[in-house]
């Protein structure tokens, strides 16, 4: 009797938590709309206005934009026409962890605690209550952000204020490009269909004590969450012009990642002048006011500023995007790449960008007819903000004097990188970064990343000392002769080192092998293994093990390497015949982890086998050369 009481309570306790969770997400729905609907309603009221100044700053500014990122099929790239539409924009985004800065006096700061009890029981609230100049702080949870009308503000150590807003538009601009082609061909090309949503940021900094209470302001697009247009040639069809349309979208798509998304920033100065510390701000914000559906100037926010020192202020060197570290890529190899030719293999290369202009793009050589291809080359990248950045590597096949055809992507936030340490990645590549649900196998990227924030290198220790635990590619290994640079506004970095030539003997004991797949008609191998440095083509190999998917050789072999770090270790397995060999398998190693570790054993697993693993055991002896770059 009991249980079925139990159960009776239990289903009614579970529906009344149902509907009591449905009512309470529908009743925060409604808070959040009304939050916001007054400021969209205010940009509607405002937006021809907007449209028409937007519309000529808009042209002035994206033009060098779109220039620069000009593909080569086009020898000109400019707007014909451009007009915003008469769809305005609308605010859609909230943040869940708020500050509340509310002034009030008397009655009304009993509204307003109403207001959280009511409202805001979902959130951390961290609220402050003036009574004019006096101020009653009430804390509850850990304060994120601040909330007015729906919008996340951030506020930067007293000095300056985040404003993060979400924005939605789904417009119907006017918008055609006069495009003409090497070919001499000129195309009007018309932009529609846009739907755009992301997450805009604006930074008012420093404050100040004179109206409009901030010296500058910049600009951001802190997350693109959705790009889409279409693109339609104006009495004609796009696809006459073979991969016109692709050029097209990749220019416009690459003009907005890096001219003004994260952590690209406009900067537009408001107040001249130098601020001395400890200035008292009193600022004043319109705050809708939910009881009586109105706007009204409720809000009084107080910060006491820190210094800004003259020079700062006088180059908004403290807004400016700035270099803040150098990011170390080895691209090593590729597998299982996707065949695009019909005849033969395909010929990849890779591109690799943090920012997708064109100086800063690196370009690996071209293999030819194959897809298991080995590169081992080294870049360097400027890093400004290793918080929010990505490195972004695209494989192509290249197809000679037509465009290159994408055979994957991957891209690996530069945030999960631990500064001075190696990581050692295998990226799956996609076709698109920003479709997530891609099932097919396009093959696998191999990298080695090291991350240096300026002013790290200099306080390591000898990267060669027993105590040193850190893996590393040239920049430890180059610890101590480094020196960086950021000259004139900032953007410019200049490396001044003394370029560490790592020079030594590998030893490298071929131990074992297990689990080899059978290639013999009998299910057996004759294997052997061969051992090649790809940079000196130094090569040996071991004896012949008969019948046995589980060889052991036991045999060390000795190999000068003039550059160690640009050179790599392949290790191939064989099936011995009488009348030639066969082919079963290879492991591709750097020699990152032995030149840091001196020695180590490891079991590699074969590629392009369907089993199969090789016991090796490698050891490093160093002689380094040091010479000035």
């Amino acid at each position: 009797m009991s249980f079925f009481v139990g159960l009776i309570i239990g289903l009614a306790v579970g529906l009344a938590l149902i509907v009591g969770f449905v009512k309470y997400e529908n009743a925060r729905s409604r808070i959040r709309s009304e939050l916001l609907d007054w400021l969209n309603q205010h940009l509607t009221k405002i937006w021809p206005d907007v449209d028409q100044a937007a519309s000529g700053l808009i042209r002035t500014s994206v033009e060098p934009v779109l220039e620069q990122y000009r593909p080569i099929i086009l020898s000109s790239l400019k707007f014909s026409k451009l007009t915003l539409g008469t769809v305005a924009p609308q605010f859609t985004g909230m943040q869940h962890f708020i500050w509340l800065l509310l002034c009030s006096t008397g009655p009304l700061l009993a509204d307003y605690q109403l207001l959280l009890e009511t409202y805001f029981r979902d959130f951390f609230v961290f609220v402050m209550f003036a009574h004019m100049d006096n101020m009653v702080i009430i804390q509850n949870g850990n304060p994120k952000s601040i909330l007015f009308l729906g919008v996340s503000i951030i506020e930067d150590g007293g000095s300056g204020i985040t404003m993060e807003l979400e924005m939605n538009w789904d417009g119907n601009p006017s918008i055609i490009l006069a495009i003409k082609t090497i070919f001499g061909v000129s195309l009007p090309v018309q932009v529609k269909d846009i739907g755009f949503t992301g997450v805009f940021r604006l930074i008012f900094k420093p404050l100040v004590a004179e109206f409009p209470c901030f010296g500058a302001v910049c600009y951001s697009l802190r997350q693109k969450k959705k790009m889409d247009f279409t693109l339609r040639v104006v009495g004609g069809d796009i696809s006459a012009v073979p991969g016109l349309d692709y050029a097209i979208q990749e220019t416009i798509r690459n003009a907005v990642e890096d001219s003004i998304t994260w952590p690209v920033r406009k900067v537009v100065p408001i107040l001249p002048g130098d601020y001395s510390p400890g200035i008292l701000v009193r600022a004043m914000f319109c705050m809708h006011n939910i009881f009586t559906h109105s706007s009204d100037w409720l809000l009084i926010c107080q910060f006491d500023l820190t210094p800004v020192p003259k020079q700062t202020w006088s180059c908004m060197s403290d807004l400016e995007l700035k270099p803040v570290g150098m990011l170390e890529v080895k691209l090593v190899q590729a597998k299982a790449l996707t065949n695009k030719d019909l005849i033969g293999k395909s010929d990849p290369f890779a591109k690799l960008y943090i920012r997708p202009l064109p100086d800063r793009t690196k370009t690996s050589k071209i293999i030819n007819n194959d897809l298991n291809p080995i590169w081992n080359e080294h870049f360097e990248f400027v890093v400004e903000d290793a918080t929010t950045q990505h490195l972004v590597v695209k494989i192509y096949d290249d197809e000679g004097i037509q465009a290159a055809e994408l055979l994957g992507c991957a891209q690996v936030k530069l945030s999960e990188l631990e500064p001075g340490k190696v990581k050692d990645l295998w990226l799956k590549l996609v076709k698109d970064l920003e479709v997530q649900r891609d099932n097919k196998n396009r093959g696998q990227v191999h990298l080695e990343l090291l991350y240096c924030p300026f002013g790290m290198e200099n306080g390591r220790g000898n990267p060669f000392a027993s105590s040193f635990s850190m893996t590393s590619l040239e920049k430890v290994l180059k610890s101590g002769a480094n020196s960086m640079e950021i000259t004139g506004n900032g953007n410019e970095v200049t490396q001044k080192r003394r370029e560490v030539i790592v020079r030594g003997v590998l030893s490298v004991t071929v131990i074992s092998a297990q689990d080899l797949p059978a290639v013999d008609l009998m299910g057996k191998a004759d294997p052997f293994v061969t051992l090649t440095m790809k940079k000196s083509e130094m090569r040996n190999k071991t004896r012949v093990v008969n019948n046995n998917l589980n060889p052991v050789w036991n045999q060390t072999f000795d190999f000068v390497v003039e550059d160690g770090l640009h050179d790599m270790l392949i290790v191939e397995v064989w099936d011995h015949d009488t009348f030639g060999k066969d082919y079963m398998g290879r492991c591709i190693l750097t020699l990152t982890k032995v030149i840091m570790e001196g020695e180590y054993k490891d079991c590699f697993q074969l590629d392009e086998a369907k089993s199969g693993g090789l016991n090796l055991h490698l050891k490093w002896s160093p002689q380094h050369i040091y010479r000035d770059s």
